[in-house]
């Protein structure tokens, strides 16, 4: 398996050399220095600039000390937040985005799993009908309706009802993730507040769950679908094996490639942080602190997410082969 692992990394490793190369060539088409310091700045002003950041320098100069840099966690400074390291902000934004992401796929994965199962194992009933239609009215709705819809009637028109006793917030998380943090190799992390998770992070992460949730029942239906048709269903079934043995014992663990290619394609999505959840809810996530980055010009701070995330999607494709080995002995890594 170690054998495996290091194969594919060292298979990787000129894509990821790749995207870093392109992503800094591409914001480099434009002088980034005039995109930031606008159309008023002097040609004084644009020097100090260039030659304080190194922009001065040739491409594969820039190039090979962002990686030299990024290999130590090391990419350089805001050009928006002074005095403050985009790793800095990096860290600090993951667990913000982790609060909401993490409950929301674990929540999501097992709620669309068991409805798809019983769907599928009472395909072309009135269960699997109503499931069907729930499923597809879940995915045919704007995400952007259920924030709205979420956030005035989960949240401000209760509020205006019950007053503050209401458990659900709809404003206030800068407060929230700063309430309590960690020193790790001196650097401060924030870190949420368990007692106030529930009325900071628990509508998003009901809106992000009946979002998710239409897609997914509906994948992992036709993926039990396909099963319920196979052999050795029928033999289960022939031998008066119990309907739950059946859907969650043989059918579930035959299914598991599929359900793991589904999942791992996400992973990367709960560091990356739900770009929309935390625009509109202003959680301080990764997906937020990004948005934010382009829009303010923060050219260290995109290449410093890029890399990031772009490493953290090879890392997981990496880690789906090796889990379809673990889940299926047909698959060899070798």
């Amino acid at each position: 398996m170690w054998s495996f692992i290091l194969r594919r990394l060292l298979y990787n490793i000129p894509v990821y050399l790749g995207i870093i190369m392109l992503v800094m060539a591409l914001l480099r088409v434009r002088n980034p220095v005039y995109a930031y310091l606008g159309k008023n700045a002097d040609q004084k002003q644009i020097e100090e600039f260039e030659k304080s950041f190194g922009l001065k320098d040739p491409f594969i100069v820039q190039y090979g000390r962002f990686l030299w840099n990024g290999a130590r966690l090391d990419f350089g400074e805001s050009w928006k937040y002074k005095g403050t390291t985009v790793r800095e902000k990096l860290l600090g934004a993951i667990p913000p985005s982790l609060s909401i992401t993490v409950p929301a796929l674990v929540l999501t994965s097992l709620l669309s799993i068991t409805v798809g199962l019983l769907s599928a194992f009472n395909r072309g009933r009135l269960l699997d009908r109503l499931l069907v239609i729930a499923a597809v009215l879940g995915m045919s709705i704007s995400f952007l309706v259920y924030i709205i819809f979420g956030q005035f009637f989960g949240a401000a028109l209760p509020r205006n009802v019950f007053g503050d006793d209401w458990p659900l917030a709809i404003v206030g998380y800068g407060a929230w993730y700063r309430m309590s943090s960690v020193d790790i190799f001196g650097l401060t992390i924030p870190v949420p507040d368990a007692l106030t998770w529930v009325k900071f992070c628990l509508l998003p992460v009901l809106i992000s769950v009946i979002v998710a949730m239409g897609y997914d029942t509906r994948f992992y239906r036709a993926v039990m679908v396909e099963e319920c048709n196979r052999d050795y269903i029928i033999t289960a079934r022939a031998k008066g094996a119990p309907k739950s043995k059946i859907m969650f014992v043989h059918m579930l663990k035959n299914a598991m490639i599929p359900i793991i290619t589904r999942i791992m394609t996400t992973l990367p999505f709960l560091i990356t942080g739900s770009i929309l959840l935390e625009m509109y809810f202003n959680i301080p996530g990764m997906g937020r602190t990004l948005i934010t980055a382009i829009t303010d010009m923060d050219y260290p701070m995109i290449q410093g997410f890029t890399a990031v995330i772009a490493l953290l999607y090879i890392l997981s494709i990496i880690l789906t082969d090796v889990l379809y080995a673990l889940v299926d002995p047909r698959v060899r890594l070798s």
